[in-house]
């Protein structure tokens, strides 16, 4: 199969998929409507464990009945992922987030840069070697940008020798078009 160039949510599956593996706890730090948390416990299966977080409680619902019939253990939290490291343990295999608002949903209601990091800085502690770190960016929405760059920021300043760091954004797109921030843990020597 020749490769395509990939939209940046799906390379975000693809970089995830091939570094999670059967058994892993992983992390949807904003579940939104359960996309990435369906596939999240798709890639850790019956052995491996789903952690959730939303801040609306129609999220957390929503994502409960996608992920009912999956066979990973999931814990979903109404709460900010902010709150990570009071319920993730060490040895993460990844954590994905999809920042900016629930689809469908009041659109003041947005991830924000401070519980961002936040949620970020926990997600760097508790990642394994091997472990990935997602970022769904979305710089089109009020607030947006301001996320976006400071996102960006964070995992650019992440130690070379520690961790292997990624864009992936359409360069030939609106300046607002959504992109991927991902982060791969290197494996300790």
């Amino acid at each position: 199969m020749k490769w395509q160039v990939r939209k940046p949510l799906a390379m975000a599956h693809e970089l995830v998929k091939a570094c999670v593996q059967s058994g892993d706890v992983v992390v949807d730090a904003t579940l939104g409507n359960g996309h990435d948390a369906l596939f999240l416990a798709n890639c850790v299966g019956a052995r491996g464990r789903v952690i959730g977080f939303d801040v609306q409680q129609a999220a957390v619902e929503a994502s409960s009945a996608r992920l009912a019939d999956c066979e990973a253990a999931v814990d979903l939290h109404h709460c900010g992922h902010e709150k990570l490291a009071d319920f993730a343990p060490a040895g993460l295999g990844a954590v994905m987030f999809n920042l900016g608002y629930l689809p469908n949903a009041d659109h003041s209601v947005i991830t924000l840069p401070a519980t961002t990091l936040a949620a970020l800085e926990s997600a760097v502690e508790l990642m394994r070697p091997r472990g990935i770190l997602s970022v769904m960016c979305y710089p089109g929405h009020d607030g947006g940008r301001e996320e976006a760059n400071e996102v960006e920021a964070y995992f650019a300043a992440l130690p070379r020798y520690g961790w292997q760091v990624v864009k992936h954004q359409h360069l030939n797109g609106p300046a607002t078009s959504p992109f991927l921030l991902a982060a791969q843990k290197r494996a300790e020597k």
